[in-house]
C-alpha cells in the first residue's frame, strides 16, 4: 500500500510536464520571432511538421500558455495575441471560418454563407488584433480534392495578407505534400521538422532531462547505452511514447520500492496498453 507521498508522486507522473530539448527550443524561438514580426505586406509563415506523437502539440500548448489573452480596458475588448484552431477534417472553407469564430468565442450558425462568415471573421479579428494564427491538423487538407486544397490554402494566404498576421501551420509528416501544390504558399511557409529520435547525444540529453524531472529517490542513469538503445527502439523515436514508457516505468519503480528505473521496468511497461 502506497503512503500519501507515494500516491502524490504517482499522480504527478500522470500530469503533463514540459521537458526542454534543442529542437523544441528552436521551434519556440521561431514562434516568438513570428509573433514579434512587425506588420508588413508579406508576413512570414511557418510549417511545423513531424509524425504523430512527436511533441508538436506540447510545443504549441506551451507557447499558448506563455501568450494568454488580455483584456484591453480602454477599447473594451479582449486582445488575443495568438489564436489556435484545428483544420476541419475536410478542407471546407465555411467549416474553417466557423471553427475560427468558435475559437474566438463568436460561433456562427450552420446556415451562414461563406461571404458572411468571412466578413464576420475579418471584422472580429481586426478588433481583437491577433498577430499569430496557429492552424493545427493541416494534413487534413489532403482529404480534399486538388481544388478544395487550393481553396483552403488560398484562404490562409488571404487571412495573412488581409490581416497582416503570421500563420503557423502544424501537421504530420504528410503536411508538406499539401503545401507543395501551391508555389506561392510553399515559398511563404518555412518548414521546421520534428524528426523521430534515434540513439544520439541529443537523445541522451533528452533522457537526462526526463530523469531530472521524475520523482524518484534513486538515480536511474537513463543515459546508459542499454537503456538508450532500448528506449530508442521500442518508442519508435516518438517523444510521446518515450514519455509514456518513462512515466509508467517510474510508477512501477515507486510501487515496487526500487525507486529507480531499470531495463526490466521498461520491458514490462512496453507491453502495457498505451
Amino acid at each position: 500500500m502506497l503512503d500519501l507521498d507515494d500516491e502524490q508522486r504517482v499522480r504527478a507522473l500522470r500530469t503533463d510536464r514540459w521537458i526542454d530539448y534543442p529542437r523544441a527550443t528552436q521551434a519556440l524561438q521561431w514562434l516568438q520571432r513570428l509573433l514579434d514580426t512587425p506588420q508588413r505586406e508579406r508576413m512570414p509563415c511557418m510549417l511545423l511538421h513531424g509524425p504523430s506523437n512527436i511533441g508538436k502539440t506540447l510545443i504549441v500548448a506551451k507557447f499558448l500558455r506563455e501568450h494568454p489573452p488580455a483584456f484591453d480596458a480602454v477599447r473594451g475588448v479582449e486582445h488575443r495575441p495568438v489564436i489556435s484552431l484545428p483544420m476541419p477534417p475536410s478542407p471546407d472553407q465555411r467549416r474553417f471560418y466557423r471553427a475560427l469564430l468558435t475559437a474566438v468565442g463568436v460561433p456562427q450558425g450552420p446556415n451562414s454563407t461563406l461571404a458572411s462568415l468571412e466578413q464576420v471573421a475579418c471584422d472580429i479579428l481586426r478588433r481583437i488584433g491577433p498577430r499569430l494564427l496557429i492552424v493545427d491538423e493541416v494534413h487534413h487538407l489532403l482529404a480534399g480534392s486538388a481544388r478544395e486544397q487550393r481553396g483552403s490554402l488560398n484562404l490562409l494566404k488571404y487571412l495573412s495578407n488581409e490581416l497582416r498576421m503570421a500563420i503557423v501551420a502544424v501537421g504530420t509528416s504528410e503536411a508538406p505534400v499539401a503545401f507543395q501544390s501551391d508555389a506561392q504558399i510553399h515559398s511563404r511557409f518555412t518548414p521546421l521538422e520534428l524528426p523521430r529520435w534515434s540513439e544520439s547525444e541529443e537523445f541522451r540529453c533528452l533522457l537526462a532531462a526526463f530523469e531530472a524531472a521524475l520523482p524518484l529517490k534513486r538515480p536511474s542513469e537513463l543515459t546508459q547505452r542499454p537503456l538508450v538503445q532500448y528506449l530508442s527502439a521500442v518508442s519508435g523515436g516518438l517523444l510521446g511514447e518515450v514519455s509514456r514508457l518513462l512515466n509508467d516505468a517510474a510508477e512501477a519503480a515507486i510501487r515496487d520500492g526500487s525507486e529507480r528505473i531499470t531495463l526490466g521496468h521498461l520491458e514490462h511497461v512496453a507491453n502495457l496498453p498505451s
